[in-house]
């Protein structure tokens, strides 16, 4: 009996860690094959980083060594096929999965170790080498692999999905893993393979093809039924357009909603939704809703700019068409959230502002993500034609993965991050940092949103106006809000150096926050030094610009924006304040500030003791949800005894 070795190295989040799913799928269709199944044995798959040396000691005697490689583990696979290869001389040791590179020119002088790579889909183009083995060893026949001697042609993808039988269904994936005490597993599932979209930041639709091809809906069923029954919590759909099989995809939420509200189980459905979402996936994301697995909807832009939508072949709907769809979903009680990728070929400094401009102001979407742009190898960005034409710089810097937790890394995996193009120099592209930073901390999640508003109401003050005065008070004036301004500074510096991206505050629990999260966090958690900063501000920008707002009125406006912020300090099922002034009335509406005492209250919506749950809880879990802050529309003006409602 052969020996068959496999990885799929991941990080830990909190006590969770994703299943070997890429593994899973090889092994369960090569285990269809008789004569494999015969002769071959297939060893627990390695998917935790810390046992790496133990992994190297398993491979001693092992024939094959299987490595699905990704950008988060790249570099300890790379590690472990070296050291393998060294203890075990004989071992074919095969890489595969989107981290490959396609062109394999270099490649094994670069990394001798490595016997094979796999191109494209790898359930097939295995069942074929892996027979091979068993004859002559003679793999120049085998499409879709490159060894040291040949690259052979790519192998055609798989039409018929149904010929690949589930990893779930046959129990392979509890085959490949052990037991671990005190993990929960996260569950990557398809429900469909392909993307008709060629974004060139994205090797999505590269590495699959355009061409979409769906599983089975039976299968599918099935398979939701097998998470409910294992009591798996997490669901990572890795669908490229959930939702873009209206009718099917709509079946399968209602599916997980039965299930989730009478078994419990799943908890999180992790997807991404269809590029260009309609108002067609609201009855889909209303089922999600009732089942509490909704986190949000995307309405995702990348960029605004025409010419850098043209340069990355990314077609946006029409902007009214977004913001409608945007109010749309905000009166159905669906959240959403939008991505934003920063330094992408083509957009300037100015283009890039205006788009925040445009999305804080006129969209009024929910949630902001902003990203780096990451130069992925198979991606239409990396092909040498391309850098050249835009100019992409990049650096290798240690790969970002926020929320991850800070203990049994082992060795540092690594990323392309853009830092200068044609059109913005790394000082354009560290400019925008600083405004992705001051306008998610500070907008997106709520310190300054309500008084942002205010002053564009009153005195017409676009909201990059209002956060560039921000970012000039943190230079000028010393309050918690320069502390944590010298502090992204610092961290932005160290990043386009090279040293990494993940932020650690020992006081927020041993995880790697996203800078944005942990500056709410720490402004959160001060809530008096928070008043402090809003109220200083408010005199500074009012001195610099000449105006007079009644201090009464800016002393109400600091109150009432805190106010309406989740702060770790109130553990109180109700929150509760009076003001001077009528604050929903005038934010909901068109009317002047009336000067007339409010009461306003609402349900708090975290309410949790241990400081690491509340984060969390907060910005982490809550981004999406908006549990960082409350919408002043939704706020009462008679007290109601929550207690009684919750109880």
């Amino acid at each position: 009996m052969l020996t068959v070795s496999s990885s799929q190295y991941n990080y830990q989040y909190g006590d969770r860690i994703h299943l070997p799913y890429s593994i899973a799928c090889l092994v369960t269709y090569l285990k269809n094959n008789q004569k494999i199944k015969e002769n071959f044995k297939f060893e627990k798959t390695f998917v935790f980083r810390e046992n790496i040396k133990d992994d190297i000691n398993r491979c001693k005697n092992s024939d094959v060594l299987l490595c699905s490689c990704y950008v988060w583990n790249w570099e300890l696979t790379i590690h472990l096929a070296e050291q393998v290869k060294k203890i075990n001389p004989d071992c074919l040791i095969i890489l595969g999965g989107p981290h490959v590179p396609e062109n394999s020119a270099g490649f094994f002088d670069k990394y001798p170790f490595v016997d094979m790579l796999v191109h494209g889909e790898g359930e097939k183009i295995s069942e074929e080498i892996f027979t091979e083995y068993l004859n002559n060893k003679d793999f120049s026949n085998v499409k879709g692999i490159s060894t040291k001697e040949f690259q052979t042609m790519f192998a055609e993808r798989i039409n018929d999905l149904d010929i690949l039988p589930s990893p779930y269904l046959t129990n392979t994936i509890w085959e490949l893993v052990e037991n671990v005490e005190g993990i929960r597993w996260i569950c990557s599932w398809e429900t469909h393979r392909g993307c008709p979209y060629l974004c060139t930041f994205c090797d999505w639709g590269s590495a699959t093809f355009t061409k979409m091809r769906r599983f089975s809906e039976e299968t599918l069923m099935k398979e939701l039924d097998w998470f409910a029954e294992n009591k798996m919590t997490y669901i990572d759909c890795c669908d490229a357009n959930f939702g873009i099989f209206f009718v099917r995809d709509l079946r399968i939420a209602k599916k997980l909603n039965e299930l989730a509200t009478t078994k419990g189980f799943p908890q999180t459905f992790q997807q991404s939704w269809a590029k260009n979402s309609s108002e067609k996936i609201i009855p889909i994301a209303k089922e999600l809703q009732e089942g509490g697995l909704l986190t949000a909807v995307t309405l995702s832009v990348q960029s605004l700019d025409e010419n850098t939508l043209t340069i990355i072949k990314r077609a946006n709907m029409k902007f009214d068409r977004f913001s409608n769809l945007s109010n749309q979903f905000r009166e159905e009680g669906l959240p959403t959230y939008s991505e934003v990728i920063r330094g992408l070929p083509g957009e300037t400094l100015e283009s890039f502002k205006e788009g925040l401009e445009q999305l804080v102001g006129e969209s009024k979407i929910d949630t902001i993500y902003i990203f780096h742009c990451i130069v992925l190898p198979n991606a239409p960005m990396n092909i040498p034609e391309y850098r050249e034409k835009y100019k992409l710089k990049t650096i290798r810097s240690p790969i970002y993965l926020g929320h991850s937790s800070i203990n049994n890394r082992t060795i540092e995996e690594y990323e392309n991050v853009v830092t200068s193009t044609s059109t913005a120099t790394q000082e354009d592209i560290k400019q925008m940092y600083l405004y992705s930073w001051i306008t998610l901390s500070m907008h997106s999640f709520g310190i300054l949103e309500y008084v942002s508003r205010y002053y564009n109401k009153i005195h017409g003050m676009s909201y990059m106006k209002f956060y560039e005065e921000v970012l000039e008070f943190c230079k000028t004036e010393n309050s918690i809000f320069s502390e944590e301004y010298e502090k992204v500074v610092k961290h932005s510096e160290i990043g386009y150096k090279g040293e990494g991206w993940n932020h650690y505050d020992p006081k927020l629990g041993d995880i790697n926050w996203p800078i944005e999260e942990a500056t709410w966090l720490r402004l959160a958690s001060q809530k008096s030094r928070t008043l402090d900063g809003i109220n200083l501000f408010l005199e500074y920008l009012e001195t610099k610009l000449g105006y007079a707002t009644p201090k009464e009125i800016l002393r109400d406006l600091a109150k009432f924006q805190l106010f309406l912020i989740s702060t770790k300090e109130n553990q109180n099922v109700t929150k509760s304040e009076t003001f001077e002034y009528d604050w929903k009335e005038f934010f909901a509406s068109s009317s002047q500030l009336r000067k007339i005492e409010k009461n306003y209250n609402y349900k708090n919506q975290i309410v949790e003791k241990d400081d690491f749950e509340w984060n969390k809880k907060a910005i982490w879990y809550g981004r999406r949800g908006k549990t960082c802050k409350f919408d002043s529309n939704k706020l009462s003006e008679t007290p109601i005894n929550f207690e009684i409602i919750r109880n």
